[in-house]
């Protein structure tokens, strides 16, 4: 599964090969803690929208600042290569800042996905992607189902 996990130079270069075949390229981000059906049935949904799925993840360090000192529960590189191993992805890539705006810039995919508690200005990257033509889809959100509430109820349970 490590062959699916990427540098951004690596990932820059598969950008390439696959613009060249005329493919088209889904990019989605998120930090993916602890991996449970609503995230399941995201990438599955996101990959069906092109020919090639990228996964960008937080890093652990941009986690702590997102969701506090006791997260993420799963280091990045486990978490990399959990998400490699699913069927729907295609490439998995670390980035260490808050947002990966600068990242979407560089690869301009075709496609980008977010989950639906994200409303389309809210999605960051969404000027860039619409400016170099591509599109930017807000998929439904699987209510009920979060990191947080699966950390939630394991508190309460010990």
């Amino acid at each position: 599964m490590t062959r699916k996990i990427l540098s951004h130079f690596q990932l820059q270069e598969e950008r390439a090969r696959l613009r060249a075949l005329g493919q088209k390229l889904v990019f989605t981000n998120g930090v993916f803690d602890i991996l449970h059906v609503g995230h399941v049935r995201y990438l599955e949904a996101a990959r069906a929208l092109g020919d090639a799925l990228v996964v960008a993840i937080n890093s652990d360090a941009s986690v702590r600042e997102l969701k506090g000192a006791g997260r993420p529960l799963i280091n990045e590189n486990e978490r990399a290569e959990i998400l490699a191993a699913l069927r729907a992805t295609s490439y998995v890539t670390i980035f260490n800042q808050i947002s990966p705006r600068s990242l979407i810039a560089e690869l301009l995919p075709d496609v980008l996905v977010k989950g639906g508690d994200y409303a389309l200005d809210e999605i960051h990257g969404r000027e860039e992607v619409e400016a170099a033509g591509g599109c930017v889809v807000s998929l439904p959100f699987v209510e009920g189902v979060s990191t947080s509430a699966i950390i939630d109820r394991m508190k309460k349970r010990f």
